[in-house]
Protein backbone atom coordinates (compact mmCIF):
# COMPACT_ATOMS: atom_id res chain seq x y z
CA UNK A 1 0.00 0.00 0.00
CA UNK A 2 2.76 2.42 0.97
CA UNK A 3 4.75 1.63 -2.18
CA UNK A 4 1.72 2.20 -4.44
CA UNK A 5 1.12 5.59 -2.82
CA UNK A 6 4.76 6.60 -3.28
CA UNK A 7 4.78 5.57 -6.93
CA UNK A 8 1.51 7.45 -7.54
CA UNK A 9 2.81 10.65 -5.91
CA UNK A 10 6.08 10.39 -7.83
CA UNK A 11 4.20 9.90 -11.11
CA UNK A 12 1.99 12.92 -10.46
CA UNK A 13 4.99 15.10 -9.59
CA UNK A 14 6.86 13.98 -12.73
CA UNK A 15 3.82 14.72 -14.88
CA UNK A 16 3.43 18.20 -13.38
CA UNK A 17 7.15 18.86 -13.90
CA UNK A 18 7.13 17.73 -17.56
CA UNK A 19 3.99 19.73 -18.38
CA UNK A 20 5.36 22.87 -16.72
CA UNK A 21 8.64 22.53 -18.65
CA UNK A 22 6.73 22.19 -21.92
CA UNK A 23 4.91 25.47 -21.26
CA UNK A 24 8.12 27.23 -20.20
CA UNK A 25 9.88 26.36 -23.46
CA UNK A 26 7.35 28.23 -25.60
CA UNK A 27 9.15 31.60 -25.49
CA UNK A 28 12.79 32.53 -25.65
CA UNK A 29 14.86 33.55 -22.66
CA UNK A 30 15.18 37.36 -22.65
CA UNK A 31 17.94 37.32 -20.03
CA UNK A 32 20.06 34.96 -22.13
CA UNK A 33 19.09 36.99 -25.20
CA UNK A 34 20.48 40.14 -23.60
CA UNK A 35 23.80 38.39 -22.99
CA UNK A 36 23.87 37.02 -26.56
CA UNK A 37 22.89 40.42 -27.98
CA UNK A 38 25.76 42.11 -26.15
CA UNK A 39 28.17 39.37 -27.19
CA UNK A 40 27.16 38.98 -30.85
CA UNK A 41 25.38 42.17 -31.92
CA UNK A 42 26.55 45.01 -29.74
CA UNK A 43 30.20 44.42 -30.57
CA UNK A 44 29.54 45.74 -34.10
CA UNK A 45 26.36 47.80 -33.62
CA UNK A 46 28.10 50.41 -31.50
CA UNK A 47 27.96 53.28 -33.97
CA UNK A 48 31.42 52.75 -35.45
CA UNK A 49 31.37 49.46 -37.39
CA UNK A 50 27.61 49.34 -37.89
CA UNK A 51 24.72 51.66 -36.98
CA UNK A 52 24.01 51.92 -33.27
CA UNK A 53 21.28 49.45 -32.35
CA UNK A 54 19.23 49.11 -29.19
CA UNK A 55 16.01 47.22 -28.40
CA UNK A 56 14.23 50.56 -27.99
CA UNK A 57 15.11 51.60 -31.56
CA UNK A 58 12.16 49.63 -32.95
CA UNK A 59 8.65 48.61 -32.00
CA UNK A 60 7.69 45.04 -31.19
CA UNK A 61 6.07 44.69 -34.61
CA UNK A 62 9.23 45.96 -36.32
CA UNK A 63 11.40 43.44 -34.42
CA UNK A 64 8.95 40.68 -35.37
CA UNK A 65 9.16 41.67 -39.04
CA UNK A 66 12.96 41.86 -38.88
CA UNK A 67 13.33 38.37 -37.46
CA UNK A 68 10.57 36.89 -39.60
CA UNK A 69 12.70 37.47 -42.69
CA UNK A 70 16.29 36.48 -41.89
CA UNK A 71 17.53 37.99 -45.16
CA UNK A 72 16.84 41.40 -43.59
CA UNK A 73 19.57 40.57 -41.04
CA UNK A 74 22.71 40.57 -43.21
CA UNK A 75 25.04 39.64 -40.35
CA UNK A 76 22.98 36.64 -39.17
CA UNK A 77 25.22 34.19 -40.99
CA UNK A 78 28.25 35.52 -39.14
CA UNK A 79 26.77 35.01 -35.67
CA UNK A 80 27.41 31.31 -35.43
CA UNK A 81 24.55 30.87 -32.97
CA UNK A 82 21.79 28.26 -32.86
CA UNK A 83 18.16 28.89 -33.74
CA UNK A 84 17.37 28.80 -30.02
CA UNK A 85 19.93 31.55 -29.40
CA UNK A 86 18.45 33.65 -32.21
CA UNK A 87 15.04 33.18 -30.57
CA UNK A 88 16.52 34.34 -27.25
CA UNK A 89 17.97 37.46 -28.92
CA UNK A 90 14.62 38.14 -30.58
CA UNK A 91 12.82 37.72 -27.25
CA UNK A 92 15.14 40.24 -25.59
CA UNK A 93 14.78 42.80 -28.38
CA UNK A 94 11.00 42.29 -28.60
CA UNK A 95 10.41 42.42 -24.83
CA UNK A 96 12.37 45.68 -24.47
CA UNK A 97 11.19 47.40 -27.68
CA UNK A 98 10.13 51.04 -27.51
CA UNK A 99 6.43 50.16 -27.35
CA UNK A 100 6.81 47.33 -24.81
CA UNK A 101 5.63 47.63 -21.21
CA UNK A 102 9.28 47.94 -20.12
CA UNK A 103 11.37 49.51 -22.91
CA UNK A 104 15.15 49.49 -22.73
CA UNK A 105 16.42 52.67 -21.15
CA UNK A 106 19.90 52.58 -22.62
CA UNK A 107 21.86 50.85 -25.37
Amino acid sequence: MHRTFTVTVASVLMTVFVVSMAFAMGDGNARKGKFLYRKNCRTCHNGTQAPDLSPADRTQAEWTDTFKNETSIPCAGEWGVSDKDVNDIFTYLHDYAKDSPSPAKCS
